[in-house]
């Protein structure tokens, strides 16, 4: 091959994805006892930390567009698990806001992740690892974030 850089093993995007999905995967044994996806998991860990915000602020945490999360959150709440109402202050904002069911949820989701980070761990692959992948995935994404703002800002 001319173009060692072409590569899939050479590639830093492939085995993020990879991973992303299926990391995501194994969540599904966990989620599917509570009835959520894990788009709709996102969106209550989300609430869980603060409830009654507006739908550009979760779009904002979870960096999605609000044409994604708009049709998730009307399943969330046709489910029963969260209310959807206009801001008394500005009607062109929406505010989610849990209900006592979606409450009730936190506490059967909250042995999730420790239960999926010890379903990861293997002889290779120690917690230690983990919370180090975590973290450097986490300044990663800040730094790209930071630079996807600052190239929208030089567009303007």
């Amino acid at each position: 091959m001319p173009y060692e850089q072409l590569k899939l093993s050479n590639q830093l995007c492939f085995p993020v994805y990879t991973a992303s999905r299926l990391i995501t995967r194994e969540y599904q044994p966990y989620l599917s006892r509570l009835n959520l996806t894990y788009p709709q998991y996102l969106v209550m860990m989300v609430l869980w930390e603060n409830d009654s915000i507006t739908v550009s602020e979760i779009t904002t945490k979870l960096l999605l567009n609000t044409n994604t999360i708009t049709p998730l959150l009307k399943r969330m709440e046709m489910n029963g698990i969260i209310h959807r109402s206009r801001s008394q202050s500005d009607e062109r904002q929406v505010l989610i806001k849990l209900t006592e069911k979606g409450k009730a949820l936190e506490e059967k989701a909250a042995q999730i992740p420790l239960e999926l980070l010890k379903n990861l761990e293997n002889e290779n692959i120690s917690m230690p690892k983990l919370v180090d992948l975590r973290d450097v995935l986490n300044e990663l994404i800040q730094y790209l974030q930071a630079k996807n703002e600052t190239l929208m800002l030089e567009g303007d």
